[in-house]
């Protein structure tokens, strides 16, 4: 056989080879509702606030959720709070999930986000769950948003799940955030472990894990109030 009929013959396989091996499909655009949908007013940002996404930093509220709380309301009275305590023109978070994994779009991921603790935020993607982790137990719903948030984050950001921490790995001996319920998610390698197998096309096994003996074992409320108040 010729040279050049057998260079034709090995570019034909190469290109087969490169066929048959194809990326995985993006993972799934969670449902997120957007900052209108909700009624956000935030106050305009500098472009000197401006970053590129980085990090994806996990928090959680600090307050316990109770069953009449409502997320529309709770996500506009965080931003009016931060806006007269904190001098915050938007919310501190890019996004909040509330307890029966609904998703709310906070501050435009083109900016920095907002902390009470000092660390350096540039490039930093805010999450927010809410809910007291230190006395209350993340539920399933928020767990699996989590993962399809984030494997989304990942992807159209092209961030390494490795990056993914919680607030108090960013800033040590500052805050408990997110709470020792959820913390241990990260800790143990679950949430990056999920992200990447949604990345890769799988179908990962969210589950909760069991109570931790010093607690919390109150598991948070998931159930919506029947009505959302008027903005």
């Amino acid at each position: 056989m010729k040279p050049t009929r057998l260079l034709k013959l090995f570019h034909f396989v190469i290109f087969s080879l490169c066929l048959s091996v194809t990326a995985p499909p993006p993972p799934p655009v969670p449902p997120i509702i957007s900052a209108d949908q909700w009624g956000s007013k935030p106050l305009p940002l500098p472009d000197s606030a401006k970053h590129t996404p980085k990090i994806l930093t996990i928090h959680h509220a600090g307050v316990l959720w109770r069953p009449t709380d409502e997320p529309y309301a709770k996500i506009r009275n965080l931003q009016s709070w931060g806006r007269k305590e904190m001098n915050w023109p938007d919310l501190p978070y890019h996004f909040l999930i509330s307890p029966d994994g609904k998703i709310f779009t906070g501050r435009d991921i083109q900016y920095r986000p907002e902390s009470n603790t000092q660390y350096d935020l540039t490039g930093v993607v805010n999450i927010h769950l809410w809910g007291n982790f230190e006395k209350q137990r993340v539920s399933p719903e928020q767990l699996a948003s989590l993962v399809a948030l984030t494997a989304h984050l990942c992807h159209t950001h092209g961030l390494d799940p490795a990056q993914i921490r919680g607030h108090s790995d960013a800033a040590p001996g500052q805050t408990a955030c997110p709470g020792r319920d959820l913390q241990r998610y990260i800790a143990q390698g679950l949430i990056q472990k999920w992200t990447t197998q949604s990345l890769a096309g799988e179908m990962p096994t969210i589950k909760t894990l069991a109570a931790l003996e010093n607690g919390p074992t109150t598991q948070i409320t998931t159930t919506p109030p029947a009505s959302q108040p008027s903005r």
